[in-house]
């Protein structure tokens, strides 16, 4: 019960300062990582051990499925320098400086500093995804910056992994490269193959609450058995998120899509709560453990840990943004970006989930194991607030010219598509179809017209009025006994579908707080 009560009073924390910060343009990880350090440091929350095992497969998970499934492979075939740039050398250079001012300051063994490079070097995409989205950037900064942060998981967790087992089996590093060379590609295959099993048993689930149960049961299966087969669990989660991102689509109704994306949206949340209280109150044990010297010398060397996580990121992106610039690289097909667009870059850097998970994957044994926690929290709560609560500021000094590539793509997919709908109905002209015909020929002179695509039928207002007098009438109906609960509901349910198809997507997506 203690978890659980805990889990509860973060949550309720969480909600109250998400509702207040959402008009403040600040992340919502900061605001979980502030709401677990409230949490963490009531005196009365007991203490709770956590299984390490569990951490990497509970929360790493879900945060790879949820990045990998929105990751085209076209998308990192045309950013694939900038991408690499960013995931691989960055993560690279950052795990180096950290584990070199951990084994020069700290003392660290070799493993373990380079186990806490790797744990602090993945920024976390979902800290700046919501405010980028909501601000005025280019398009393809957006892109980059959200499609690093797949990338850069997988390399940092691939290098966790082999420290921890280089740690933890001194002696034997030699055999680790080997291990690696066939775990990867087999990890990629097995994922492949499983994210093809899942699509045939899906459709045939579709539908049913047990086919989102075999959604959970299928990407939890996929880690576990590559972990059993000593595969990489890591690359097998991607290759099977990307396998069934690309094929499902055409074979997923409606109903179920926006079932899907809901239910996974929901637990990701969750589970980043979970993950905010477990650390905090590991952070509270480690403090309570260390005297006041130990104490200090430690968050001294977090402090320089995190002075090092931001400085490396800076330095290599504005570093390189010059050089490309000055000497006229070009990234790919694409120009090199401006130096407003690096800086954008360089400062989004926040630390979130997977630094959270592998903190807490540790084994209870592993060298400095209160220091590289301690110092992973620090990290997460130092970039979360410092860089969170400033990139909005930031990105609107910097005044960015508006990309609206996004909206005429958007529009041109639509004229097409309505387009269509219209051919279908040629040769029909019964009344429905020529009223149907009326009113996406209406849609379309709007959006020609550049209208806003939050009325992109004329009747949509009006649809949406009447189904509100709809709901009024059926809750007097409901209220004065004339229908039963169970017509209430089913009629319910048809307003709802209503609604949505009257309604554009940016209104009813949900957010954050």
């Amino acid at each position: 019960m203690a978890l659980f009560e805990s889990m509860l009073v973060l949550a309720l924390i969480a909600t109250i300062m998400l509702q207040v910060s959402r008009g403040l343009d600040v992340p919502y990880p900061a605001v979980l990582a502030v709401a677990g350090v409230l949490v963490a440091v009531f005196p009365w929350v007991p203490d709770i051990r956590f299984d390490p095992r569990l951490a990497l497969a509970l929360f790493i998970t879900p945060a790879l499925l949820d990045s990998a499934y929105d990751m085209p492979l076209r998308t990192l075939r045309r950013y694939w320098v900038p991408l690499v740039l960013l995931a691989a050398v960055a993560v690279l250079l950052t795990t180096a400086a950290v584990a070199w001012i951990g084994v020069v300051l700290a003392g660290l063994p070799v493993a373990a500093a380079i186990a806490l490079g790797a744990i602090v070097a993945p920024p976390d995409a979902a800290a700046a995804a919501a405010m980028l989205n909501k601000l005025s950037l280019p398009r393809a900064t957006v892109k980059v910056l959200t499609a690093e942060s797949l990338l850069n998981d997988a390399v940092a967790l691939l290098i966790f992994a082999a420290a921890v087992s280089a740690a933890q089996t001194p002696g034997h590093g030699t055999g680790i490269s080997p291990m690696l060379a066939l775990a990867a590609p087999g990890g990629l295959l097995m994922g492949y193959l499983a994210g093809r099993i899942y699509i045939v048993q899906a459709v045939k689930l579709a539908g049913t609450l047990g086919g989102t149960l075999f959604e959970f049961v299928a990407t939890f299966g996929v880690w576990v058995i590559a972990e059993r087969m000593h595969l990489s669990a890591i690359l097998a989660v991607v290759a099977y998120a990307m396998t069934v991102a690309h094929f499902i689509p055409s074979r997923q109704s409606a109903q179920d899509r926006v079932h899907s994306y809901a239910v996974w949206a929901a637990a990701v949340f969750f589970l980043n709560v979970l993950a905010f209280l477990l650390l905090g109150l590991q952070a509270r044990s480690i403090v309570n453990r260390l005297d006041a010297t130990e104490l200090w010398r430690a968050l001294e060397f977090a402090g320089v840990v995190v002075a090092v996580v931001i400085g490396v990121r800076i330095v290599w992106i504005l570093g390189y943004n010059l050089v490309a610039n000055r000497f006229g690289f070009r990234l790919g097909n694409e120009r090199p970006p401006s130096f407003n667009q690096a800086l954008v870059g360089s400062w989004c850097g926040m630390r979130g989930l997977v630094t959270l998970a592998t903190a807490l994957a540790l084994p209870e044994n592993f060298p400095s194991r209160d220091l590289i926690a301690l110092s992973a929290f620090a990290v997460v709560l130092g970039t979360l607030v410092l860089q969170g609560l400033t990139l909005g500021p930031l990105i609107r000094r910097l005044r960015f010219t508006p990309d609206d590539s996004f909206e005429r793509e958007l529009a041109a997919a639509r004229i097409e598509l309505i387009d269509a709908a219209v051919a279908s109905l040629d040769g029909k002209e019964d009344r429905a179809s020529k009223q149907l015909r009326g009113e996406y020929l209406a849609a379309r002179q709007l959006t020609v017209e550049g209208h806003d695509a939050s009325d992109t039928s004329p009747l949509d207002s009006l649809r949406r009025h009447a189904i509100a007098a709809k709901r009024e009438r059926l809750k007097t109906l409901r209220k004065s006994e004339h229908i039963e609960d169970d017509v209430f509901h089913a009629l319910e349910n048809e307003l709802d579908y209503a609604e949505l198809a009257a309604t554009s997507s940016e209104r009813i997506e949900i957010v954050e707080g």
